[in-house]
């Protein structure tokens, strides 16, 4: 079989990086790169999850605010009374 050559363009920074990370694993940029693909169309997905993270200022879902309903929501004066009315079925 052929081998095919691939450019890619990275960082230098990340490309350092995972060169180490690579090498305390025993591979090349090559060899972890091939195991990606071959994984990647063994599996037929990416084999990891790839997500937003929360923080990312994603304009789709915008970040969770604690507390941004804070006097926009009041409980009722009978909150309890589902829960009495299951202690009184109880007894």
């Amino acid at each position: 079989m052929a081998n095919a050559v691939i450019n890619i363009r990275m960082d230098e920074n990340i490309k350092r990086d995972a060169e180490a990370l690579f090498g305390e694993l025993g591979l090349n940029m090559s060899t972890a790169v091939n195991i990606f693909i071959r994984q990647t169309i063994r599996q037929r997905k990416i084999p990891f999850e790839i997500s937003i993270a929360p923080d990312s200022g994603d304009p789709v879902r915008p970040p969770f605010q604690s507390g941004h309903m804070k006097g926009k929501v009041r409980m009722g004066d009978d909150f309890n009374a589902p829960l009495d009315d299951f202690k009184e079925y109880m007894k």
